[in-house]
């Protein structure tokens, strides 16, 4: 399995199971919880808590499926290679184009974030414009190999960390002496009735902010330890990601002032509401270092983004699959610098195009999602495909049961996604189809 790649240009392998954890740490975001809060408190009726306990069980089957494939197909492709073994390569073609849809987005998205965050504050500096000092910034890092940009976002990490923390220790502290805003068992039971259909809706969107712990199966190749590691490291992120999702969520459920139904009237608030809950209970300073954290954080998260891109890419040439050209590697520095200059400049496109659009923000975030949660569901098949039907692997039961519940999951949020995301999504795979069979009609028109 390992040999198929034996001749061809060789990634550095720098990374540490650390660097693994804090690259997908960095993508997820240790305080994604901050901008979707009231959204979930909104239609969870107060369960924030709640919403994000069964988000994590759910992105758990994901997390399972990732940390199997990753353990018997160490390539740097992740999905595109896993689809590849386990279906074949047409859907491994599918799985890697449907993924390149959501790692070009995210980085998009992430820059975007940052640019509208950093002109919030500097009002007189366009967004567009600290959208493309970021942009430099990150995409330099990644050229200079993954080494450097795993330690520069390891102090990226604790700084969000720190913040974090600082909330969690005045949130304790304003409990203890005021008690809480709402009972105690709100943020897992609620303010009311629970509606299932909302609690649904906001576990669907809960689920998205997990995004970005699969991308560590991209460095794969850059990994310094067995073949484990990957899955490890994916696993030990779920882990850590969502038990501070729970704490984080279950505290400010707890000092948030503003009843669920009050947000739900006004959806205006409902962005700001951890912001505002924390200035009401904890003080005006740890809102703004919390605003100044999610204003930079982002950043380092497209990094992510943009260095698992470049991998997809770079997987993707070397088996013939886009041009040969994206499979070099940087000698001096053991990167994909063709890859990662092509995935460059498609995302600082995207990026500066959305941050001079009044509604770029909300286009970006309606379609960002589609790619991932296609590529999870072949991702899911290929676990089936590779241990069950062509049985390449020892087979367990959970080889068949994991893999139908995750595919499950993934389905239920897509089609909960919306018609501008799914439209967008049916476009490109129809141009990936394309793309497919022209290759394919190209490579067999070619003598010998």
């Amino acid at each position: 399995m390992n040999e198929r790649h034996s001749d061809s240009p060789a990634l550095a392998r720098n990374l540490s199971l650390r660097d693994l954890v804090v690259y997908g740490l960095l993508f997820i975001g240790p305080l994604a919880p901050v901008g979707v809060f009231g959204v979930l408190d909104a239609h969870a009726s107060g369960a924030v808590a709640l919403v994000y306990l069964v988000a994590t069980l759910a992105m758990a089957f994901t997390a399972w499926s990732y940390a199997q494939m990753s353990r018997v197909v160490p390539h740097a492709g992740s999905v595109f290679a896993y689809a590849r073994e386990g279906l074949g390569r047409p859907a491994g073609f599918i799985a890697g184009w449907m993924a390149i849809l959501d790692y070009l987005l995210i980085p998009s998205l992430a820059y975007l974030f940052s640019g509208i965050a950093l002109h919030a504050m500097v009002p007189s500096v366009a967004a567009w414009v600290f959208t493309v000092i970021a942009f430099v910034l990150t995409t330099a890092l990644n050229l200079m190999g993954v080494g450097v940009a795993a330690r520069i976002g390891f102090l990226v990490l604790v700084a969000e960390i720190v913040v974090l923390a600082l909330f969690i220790a005045g949130a304790t502290v304003a409990l203890a002496t005021h008690g809480p805003a709402r009972p105690w068992t709100a943020p897992f039971a609620g303010t009311g009735v629970l509606d299932l259909k909302m609690l649904a809706g906001a576990i669907s969107i809960a689920v998205l902010s997990f995004l970005g712990f699969d991308a560590i199966a991209s460095f794969a190749e850059e990994s310094s330890g067995d073949a484990r590691q990957v899955g490890r490291a994916i696993m030990f992120c779920l882990v850590v990601a969502g038990a501070l999702f729970v704490v984080e969520s279950y505290l400010g459920g707890l000092l948030s002032a503003v009843p669920p139904s009050e947000l739900a009237a006004h959806p205006e608030r409902q962005g700001t509401a951890f912001y505002d809950l924390t200035r009401a209970a904890i003080g005006p300073w740890l809102a703004t270092a919390m605003a100044l954290t999610k204003a930079v954080g982002p950043a380092f998260a497209a990094m992510t983004g943009q260095a698992a891109a470049g991998r997809l890419l770079f997987g993707m040439a070397r088996d013939g699959q886009l041009p040969a050209a994206l499979a070099r590697v940087d000698a001096r520095h053991g990167v994909p610098r063709a890859a990662l200059l092509a995935v460059a400049s498609l995302t600082l496109a995207v990026s500066v195009w959305a941050a001079r659009q009044d509604d770029g923000l909300s286009v970006l975030v309606s379609i960002v999602d589609v790619g991932a949660l296609a590529a999870f569901t072949l991702l899911h098949a290929s676990v089936v495909g590779y241990f069950v039907v062509r049985r390449r692997a020892a087979a367990r039961a959970a080889h068949r049961v994991v893999p139908a519940v995750g595919v499950a999951v993934t389905l239920w949020v897509l089609v909960g996604a919306s018609p501008l995301a799914k439209t967008v999504g049916a476009a490109w795979l129809a141009i990936g189809l394309l793309v497919f069979a022209t290759r394919r009609a190209d490579a067999a028109s070619r003598p010998g």
